[in-house]
């Protein structure tokens, strides 16, 4: 081994010294001489050639060699060492060396300081070089001892590694076992991964199978209770529970077609139809007989709807699903049975209402009909009423309570005739509506959650339908009240929220029926009142007496009672009869006051109808809206012709004065009118003065004793006393105007005489 250092220490050497002969070397770490410029461009420093030795030393054999072969590589360094100085580094008479771009490499390197210094001194290159490769050898060789010196160290930081090597190959074996474990492992894990997937899939198939199995045994299977049950016991709780556990399993039969073929499914199949036919039959007779029940008389049908059937209804429900050759029979039976009962008992009903019935209105009681004080017969007059009664002829009066009370309960028939009440019209219209309302509402509800069908509902109710309809049908004719019509007609309006509210639609067609009834009759009375008033003979319904006609007192309240009525609903067809009722009635009160021969009485008379009209409307706490417009413009323009005239009657000579003379007066300066002489008002003033005490006094008799209104009476008075004031006014200017007007001084009367009178007069109003 020791030649095997030896050698590779030679081969250094020689690649050192064939590395010197092709380069100029110079000591790196030793001097800061920098080296020529080499040939093949590549200059190394001592150091750098050092480490490429001492990597060619590492790479030797020299660190498996042992003691003996040691010894033998270092007699070998020594011989080495000898011939050493016998390298020639870059013989200067070789062919091989080429100048060729040393002066570029000069000129690269004129910069440095030691290519200066050399070519500041003079001294031959060659000479140079000589010195640097002596330096060089001996450096080199100065490495190599060092190299030796630590050859020691090497050899046994080479054991260490040859060590560390063995443990890490050593290592490397037990982590290949290791991972050919690991791979062992992995593939198992994958196969019990695999299996457990198997497993996994045959468990969920068993369980979907024991489901299956489970549910056919579960519902194929008969208990013997069961049986029992459904052949001998009675219809009670557990007879329910036994029907819903024998509908599942008819379901099950019905929907899997697939598992007729299973030879246990053929064993059971005709024991559960046998069972079923069994089920139907008991199913059918309990039914039967508790509908029978509701036809014995006075059974509360509710109460037995309630607490019998519904509580049994998945009888009802088990029929009609696996009993559809009875359930028809059932529903018939149903059907009939509740429309006889419900139509006897609302025509028993009808028939209680009709002896608690007030008659008010008959067809004579029109506005413009002449009051004789006979009233024809009717189906709503049997006899005369009392006085009392026939005031709510025209009159709303304490009739709209019933609007109050559209949701109170219905009137129970007997107790109320046992103490003597009596109801007009629309009171009756109210309670058999609420119980129908009532009545409807039970039954839809029934046969929803009984019968699970709602068609059902008409059904039952064409019979008690029938019953109400012919009662409206007798009554509707013979009807002449607008004012109950119209209460009816918000009647109904009422009772169509509640079943809204009740969200109950069954009654919705039967509503829109009975407006369809109710609306054209309430429309033909109010063309019977319009038309009373349009052939009214004036002759016959005229009294010699101003005050207020009884044909207006009928008009007002009528008025009153239906725009009192409209105000919640703002019927505009209502308010066009309404005008149309307005102008027949001023047509007939012109009429009637054209019958006084004179213009006073006509005026007065037409006061005391408007002021009555306008009054009535006012008490009726509702706005009259255009009706009381116009009444209050008919009014003022009546009241105002009247006044004219009561001042014609006292003052015609100075209302004459003042409209032509003082006018005339007025306009002196600028027309060619007469001036005013003291010959023309000296009589008017000494008149006046003389008269006007007593002619208010008179006039304000006259107005007491003509207007039925005292309130109307005194404010027509002070407009009088009013334009008198302005009249005289006017004159009195007209007087300041005049020549020697001085004179008549102790004959004129002050204005605030004239305002003394009239304020005492006011006091009174």
């Amino acid at each position: 081994m020791r030649e095997s250092v030896v050698g590779a220490l030679v081969e250094a050497s020689m690649a050192s010294s064939a590395a010197a002969g092709m380069v100029r070397v110079v000591p790196g770490s030793q001097s800061d001489q920098a080296a020529e410029p080499a040939v093949h461009d590549k200059t190394l420093t001592a150091d750098e050639y050092a480490q490429q030795a001492l990597e060619k030393l590492f790479a030797s054999p020299l660190f498996a060699s042992s003691d003996a072969e040691l010894g033998k590589a270092e007699q070998q360094v020594a011989d080495l060492t000898v011939t050493s100085g016998d390298l020639t580094f870059g013989d200067e008479t070789s062919d091989e060396v080429s100048l060729d771009g040393l002066q570029e490499e000069l000129e690269n390197l004129q910069g440095q300081q030691m290519i200066a210094n050399i070519l500041g001194q003079g001294s031959q290159l060659r000479e140079y070089a000589s010195d640097v490769e002596e330096k060089l050898r001996q450096v080199e060789l100065e490495s190599i001892q060092d190299y030796m010196k630590e050859s020691d160290n090497l050899v046994s930081l080479h054991a260490k590694i040859r060590e560390c090597d063995t443990i890490l190959t050593h290592m490397e074996s037990l982590l290949g076992g290791f991972q050919a474990d690991l791979g062992s492992i992995s593939s198992e894990i994958k196969n019990l991964q695999e299996q457990s997937m198997s497993m996994g899939i045959k468990l969920r198939n068993r369980k979907v199978a024991e489901v299956r199995l489970a549910r056919f045994v579960e519902e194929m299977v008969v208990p013997p209770n069961m049986i029992d049950t459904i052949v001998d016991g009675e219809v009670n709780e557990e007879f329910l529970r036994v029907l819903q556990v024998l509908s599942k399993k008819l379901t099950y039969v019905a929907e899997n077609s697939t598992t007729k073929d299973y030879a246990a499914l053929r064993d059971v199949i005709p024991e559960i139809e046998k069972l079923r036919i069994k089920a139907v039959s008991k199913a059918r007779d309990f039914l039967m007989q508790k509908l029978y029940a509701l036809r014995r008389p006075k059974t509360n049908i509710q109460i037995l709807q309630q607490n019998v059937l519904l509580k049994y209804k998945y009888v009802a429900t088990f029929l009609r699903t696996h009993g559809q050759e009875v359930f028809p029979e059932i529903r018939a039976a149903y059907v009939d049975t509740m429309n006889k009962v419900l139509s006897a008992h609302f025509r028993t009903y009808i028939q209680a209402l009709e002896r608690l019935q007030l008659d008010i209105v008959t067809k004579s009681d029109l506005i413009g009909v002449e009051d004789t004080g006979t009233r024809s017969p009717g189906l709503f007059s049997r006899a005369r009423e009392p006085l009392k009664n026939r005031a709510a002829v025209f009159a709303l009066g304490d009739r709209a309570l019933v609007l109050k009370e559209v949701d109170e309960a219905a009137i129970i028939p007997h107790i109320a005739e046992a103490s003597g009440h009596k109801y007009p019209y629309e009171v009756l219209f109210r309670n058999l509506h609420k119980l129908l309302m009532d009545t409807a509402t039970s039954e839809y509800l029934f046969c929803s959650s009984f019968f699970g069908e709602d068609a059902i509902f008409n059904e039952i109710f064409a019979g008690p339908f029938a019953v109400i309809e012919e009662h409206m049908t007798a009554v509707m004719p013979n009807c002449y009240d607008a004012i109950g019509l119209l209460l009816m007609i918000h009647l109904t309006y009422q009772h169509q929220l509640i079943m809204s509210k009740r969200r109950v639609p069954c009654l919705d067609s039967y509503f829109d029926k009975l407006n369809l009834v109710l609306w054209p009759r309430f429309k033909m009375v109010i063309d019977m009142h319009l038309s009373s008033l349009r052939t009214a003979n004036a002759r016959t319904l005229w009294e010699d007496d101003v005050r207020p006609h009884y044909v207006t007192r009928r008009y007002a309240e009528f008025a009153a009672s239906l725009l009192h009525l409209n105000v919640n609903y703002g019927d505009g067809q209502l308010d066009l009869n309404l005008e149309r009722l307005r102008v027949a009635v001023d047509d007939l009160l012109v009429k009637l006051s054209r019958m006084f021969r004179q213009q006073k009485q006509q005026t007065i008379f037409l006061i005391n109808n408007y002021d009555l009209v306008l009054s009535v409307l006012k008490e009726a706490g509702t706005d009259g809206g255009k009706t009381q417009q116009q009444f209050e413009e008919l009014l003022k323009s009546s009241s105002t012709v009247f006044v004219e005239e009561e001042l014609r009657e006292h003052f015609m000579p100075l209302i004459q004065f003042v409209k032509t003379r003082a006018g005339e007066d007025a306009a002196a300066g600028t027309s060619n009118a007469q001036p005013i002489t003291i010959e023309e008002v000296e009589p008017l003033v000494k008149d006046f003065a003389a008269r006007w005490k007593g002619a208010i006094e008179i006039m304000h008799k006259d107005v007491i004793t003509s207007f039925s209104n005292f309130v109307c009476g005194m404010e027509i008075l002070r407009a009088a006393l009013t334009q008198l004031l302005l009249y005289y006014t006017r004159l009195s200017d007209s007087l300041k105007r005049v020549s020697d007007g001085a004179s008549l001084g102790k004959d004129v009367v002050s204005i605030p005489s004239i305002m003394y009178e009239i304020k005492k007069y006011s006091r009174t109003f």
